[in-house]
């Protein structure tokens, strides 16, 4: 057993697994307390480092790429601080970090772990459920459904939808960019009927915009990756992008052309976009109408949804 003891953190590496368990210092980030302990397998790992410094070091754990939904899911836009494969080590401690460094990269040398990206999510994600209450609103995802309750600093377009409910099998991704402070961040649920919508966060019911206490607003991480872990794969996602048209082509006849099939399954996908268009100016009609949106947040909205299609 290698393990290295910090007020950062805890890490143990057993020969197969490393366990990473944050610190109950004050000083370490509220994100990676609610986090808590991360078992990460070794075949998820590509590498690890032992930076030193003047003061102090940092052991830092890289993972193959398409390994870690939480990765995916923030795509490496976590603040250093609250990286949980990220240590800060005491200089009196460099030869401990070194040597925990040391056995890592021993084990992937004899377990001969490809540094290629994973084809599947070798870590969990978080636990579920997991709810987190951000500055447009409180989230929650229970494993099958995405939940949104608007704050009462929402958008009123936001708050006149109601409450959101998405299924996890709607859901074609999760876009998920921090709040850093001084630009508002979101956390966007894409779905087949939206991916092609280009609404802004603060007026898009599908997205919540980040823009208050970005140490709070940073928990909605934990939403995206878990909701992240459950969707198909990305490297799925990509063949299925290419598979697509073959699958979606009519049945013909033996006489029918390939290029007929062709453009005979361009039809169908061009007819959705169209519906979804329809059916989302509708919508903003509908709340103009009602009174919900005025002149000119109707006139903002549809032109942004026109330019989004």
């Amino acid at each position: 057993m290698a393990e290295i003891i910090q007020r950062d953190g805890t890490w143990a590496f057993d020969g197969s697994t490393v366990r990473i368990t944050p610190g109950l210092h004050r000083s370490v980030p509220l994100f990676r307390q609610t986090y808590g302990e991360i078992a990460v397998p070794l075949e998820a790992v590509s590498g690890i480092v032992y930076e030193p410094e003047r003061k102090r070091g940092r052991l830092r754990l890289r993972l193959r790429e398409g390994a870690d939904p939480l990765l995916q899911a923030t795509g490496g836009r976590l603040p250093d601080a609250a990286d949980p494969y990220r240590l800060t080590v005491d200089i009196d401690r460099t030869g401990v970090a070194e040597y925990v460094a040391e056995e890592i990269r021993h084990a992937l040398l004899l377990d001969q772990i490809p540094k290629e990206p994973a084809k599947t999510f070798l870590l969990a994600g978080p636990p579920v459920p997991v709810s987190v209450r951000s500055s447009d609103g409180m989230v929650s995802f229970d494993g099958a459904q995405v939940r949104i309750d608007w704050a009462d600093t929402s958008d009123r377009v936001k708050r006149a939808t109601g409450p959101r409910i998405i299924s996890v099998g709607d859901l074609v991704q999760v876009e998920w960019l921090p709040n850093s402070g001084y630009e508002d961040g979101f956390l966007r649920f894409v779905t087949r009927e939206t991916v092609f919508s280009k609404l802004p966060p603060e007026k898009d019911p599908f997205a919540l915009d980040l823009w208050g206490s970005a140490r709070r607003d940073l928990l909605t991480a934990l939403v995206a990756a878990a909701v992240t872990a459950r969707l198909p794969h990305p490297s799925l996602r990509a063949g299925e992008h290419v598979d697509r048209p073959p699958q979606l082509t009519p049945a013909s006849g033996p006489g029918s052309a390939p290029v007929a099939a062709s453009v005979a399954a361009s039809v169908p996908a061009q007819a959705d976009h169209h519906d979804v268009l329809l059916r989302r100016l509708r919508e903003l009609g509908e709340l103009h109408r009602d009174g919900v949106l005025t002149d000119e947040e109707f006139a903002a909205t549809k032109a942004a949804v026109l330019r989004g299609f």
